[in-house]
């Protein structure tokens, strides 16, 4: 089931908590029967979770000050802005490039090249403090608690006896530090965000506690909690240094295992903490494009076809996109607020063949640019690739994209890896598996996509692509 999202104003993005809150009760309940189960059987409870939506209550009532503020929110567009044009964020870039020089400590990397965009939760959550009145008062009280998605889910099924969130959560907030593993005070301290705010931070694959007897009419122990990038790449059983996770659904998520290494890279890639299980803490370098499955989803609903099953055959149908080059920007872009989709290159034989091939091959060139950047940047052999996410089910773009990054790209049997990374993190707590091995053999591949092209051929039609792409920014 899909919660809706709420505009109640332009730019911004907001869930309804109650709603999120009684749609993911009903869907276990339903998931439940549907397997022909009965609560008492279930062993434990994983929760996976979209990163980055946040919400704010009081800590004694329980009542939140404002809606979940989605990844997506644009609120915080004017304070962005302003930071990244900032004196104060001049110096800071001095101060930690002189750091990184004189230690060589990666961890003096990242805050060297630090700007602000939309996307981050601490520059939404500024914006929570200085505008809404309830959450900087009960915030002066020790009274105000943050939480991701998890967090808020996980305090909601325990009637408010636990309080946390996990490592994956934690460093795609931004706020949190995967260097040190805390919450970042000197962050905080710039941004005027309390610290009294945020929820311990516990293990990947750990006992939270259980869900109240009432909700589900026995109590269930929740054995995993874990942001949905870094759950699908343990669904993947992307467990060695090298092996590579590619998702593609709304947006597309390149993730990489950087073992107990952790890269701090300028520009398109960030340092996550994958998982911790007890003293194992695995790192991941991310990169990440936007409008995968929200531009077919978007050619759907204007019926350039009427099923997403024929895109593959529709874009392969015809020897190229005639000249025409979608460009991306359905999704609210972090790097420029205006940017708004485009296609370029109509022409009068243009028909929907082409405008099909047209957002297929968009997916396919960034999945270029983003394999080139982490092969770069990321210093380590890249082993295997596997796909996931609804888009992997296009056997166009996944042809194209091992065409053109010269690469074999694996595609598991079932696509929703989130849920079942987070259904292994909670087996492994419970004890129903014992350890990687075992998961290793429940993995099920559909389909291998070797290259079949020379990326070469593809050139003169990415190089087109890449030059419409200079005339879009700033529209």
């Amino acid at each position: 089931k899909q919660v809706e999202s709420l505009h109640p104003r332009p730019g911004w993005v907001e869930l309804d908590p109650e709603v999120l809150w009684s749609q993911f009760i009903g869907v276990i309940k339903e998931a439940v029967q549907a397997a022909g189960l009965h609560m008492r059987q279930i062993a434990g409870l994983g929760i996976s979770t979209q990163r980055g939506t946040f919400i704010t209550w009081h800590k004694r009532t329980g009542k939140p000050f404002h809606n979940f503020i989605s990844w997506q929110d644009l609120r915080s567009a004017e304070l962005v802005n302003s930071w990244n044009k900032s004196l104060l964020l001049k110096v800071i870039h001095v101060i930690f490039t002189v750091l990184h020089f004189l230690t060589g400590n990666d961890r003096y990397l990242a805050p060297s090249f630090l700007t602000f965009s939309t996307h981050q939760t601490s520059m939404k959550l500024s914006w929570v403090f200085k505008n809404i009145h309830e959450a900087e008062e009960a915030a002066k009280k020790n009274n105000c608690c943050f939480g991701t998605v998890d967090t808020w889910l996980l305090y909601r099924l325990t009637k408010g006896s636990v309080y946390a969130t996990d490592y994956s959560n934690a460093s795609s907030t931004g706020i949190f530090e995967p260097f040190t593993k805390c919450w970042n005070p000197t962050l905080c301290n710039l941004l005027s965000i309390p610290m009294s705010i945020y929820p311990p931070v516990r293990d990947t694959s750990f006992n939270f506690g259980s869900a109240d007897s009432e909700i589900f009419g026995v109590p269930i122990p929740i054995m995993a909690v874990v942001a949905d990038q870094q759950s699908a790449m343990f669904g993947e059983c992307c467990f060695h240094p090298g092996d590579v996770k590619l998702t593609m659904g709304t947006g597309g998520f390149w993730d990489v295992n950087t073992g107990e290494h952790l890269f701090a890279s300028r520009g398109s890639l960030y340092p996550l903490i994958g998982w911790k299980i007890g003293e194992e803490v695995v790192y991941l370098t991310e990169g990440s494009i936007s409008d995968v499955g929200t531009a077919i989803k978007w050619a759907l609903e204007i019926e350039l076809f009427t099923n997403v099953d024929e895109t593959a055959e529709m874009a392969q149908s015809t020897a190229d996109s005639q000249g025409v080059c979608f460009i991306p920007g359905l999704q609210a872009s972090g790097d420029d607020p205006y940017l708004c989709a485009s296609f370029m290159g109509l022409k009068p034989s243009t028909n929907r063949n082409h405008l099909v091939r047209a957002i297929l091959e968009s997916v396919a060139f960034r999945n270029k640019l983003l394999y080139d950047i982490i092969v770069k940047k990321v210093h380590i052999p890249l082993r295997t690739i596997r796909a996931d996410g609804g888009v992997s089910n296009n056997s166009f773009v996944m042809q194209m994209t091992s065409d053109l990054i010269n690469k074999k790209i694996e595609k598991p049997a079932n696509v929703e890896m989130s849920s079942l990374g987070a259904a292994f993190l909670a087996g492994l707590a419970s004890g129903f598996w014992t350890d990687k091995k075992q998961l290793k053999k429940l993995r099920r591949m559909e389909a291998v996509f070797e290259p079949q092209k020379d990326s070469e051929e593809y050139r003169p039609a990415m190089d087109a692509w890449l030059q419409a792409m200079k005339h879009s920014p700033h529209w």
